[in-house]
């Protein structure tokens, strides 16, 4: 389906495998574009976008290689944010941008939902085909993946919602949670609430239009970098860089900011 195994094995392990290798090759032609650029193809196309359909047609929630593929994104996240990225960063990193992050999700994170919902939406029409079929077994795969979500997150609803954002919000409410509880001092907790606040991260979408001042320079990516400040409420040397080089001179190309 798509090109995607539907049962655990080699051709799962080859899939994900060209995955990998797919997502090194795009992360070495990154580096010759902009930060911001950068960021913006990672979140759009590169990172979880591209192996979504392999999410959702395929058990992937345990397979080694989302680690793998995982590890390859925090590395590039740390090289656009110039910061060094602990656990607990790493995991706002990855949460949705509305949830005061970047918006490079973890697709070890979206393995369960993924999955869960493409499965839900086609339960109706798998019921249709197999109307006649006597002694039909049910996917293992989504009885094991249901207990696991029902242990983690109570009981799911009879009738199973097809929509993804279902399933996925309970995991970003506990990753978020994870974040919040990592939190040791009011300054920290401070910056976390002031970039999870409403529309503090629009400014991400933006496309980087150098004519409209929408385009970040690209000599440490100031605003990157700031913004990797609220990730990180114990700054580096690199991160205090930034700011100094911010108060200096715009850090947009063109326009007032």
């Amino acid at each position: 389906m798509l090109g995607a195994p539907l049962f655990v094995g080699p051709a799962l392990d080859s899939a994900w495998s060209q995955r990998c290798d797919d997502l090194t090759r795009a992360v070495d032609r990154l580096s010759n574009i902009s930060y911001q650029e950068t960021l913006i193809l990672l979140r759009a196309s590169f990172s979880a976008p591209t192996v979504l359909h392999l999410l959702r047609c395929s058990p992937s929630k345990d397979h080694p290689a989302l680690e793998m593929f995982d590890s390859q994104l925090r590395s590039v996240v740390c090289h656009i944010t110039n910061s060094r990225l602990s656990d607990s960063q790493w995991l706002q990193a990855s949460l949705p941008v509305k949830d005061g992050s970047l918006g490079v999700r973890r697709v070890a994170s979206l393995a369960l939902p993924a999955f869960l919902a493409s499965a839900a939406s086609i339960l109706s029409l798998q019921a249709l085909i197999l109307t006649d079929c006597s002694g039909s077994p049910e996917c293992h795969f989504l009885q094991a993946y249901m207990l696991d979500w029902s242990a983690r997150f109570g009981t799911s609803p009879d009738q199973l919602p097809p929509k993804q954002t279902f399933w996925d919000r309970p995991v970003v409410a506990s990753d978020h949670a994870q974040v919040q509880s990592c939190l040791d001092s009011p300054l920290e907790l401070a910056s976390f609430l002031a970039a999870t606040a409403r529309h503090s991260g629009d400014w991400l979408f933006a496309l980087p239009i150098a004519s409209c001042g929408l385009k970040l320079r690209q000599s440490g990516c100031s605003r990157l970098t700031s913004w990797a400040g609220l990730l990180c409420p114990a700054p580096s040397p690199m991160w205090l860089a930034g700011r100094r080089s911010r108060s200096a001179q715009p850090c947009l190309q063109t326009g007032p900011w």
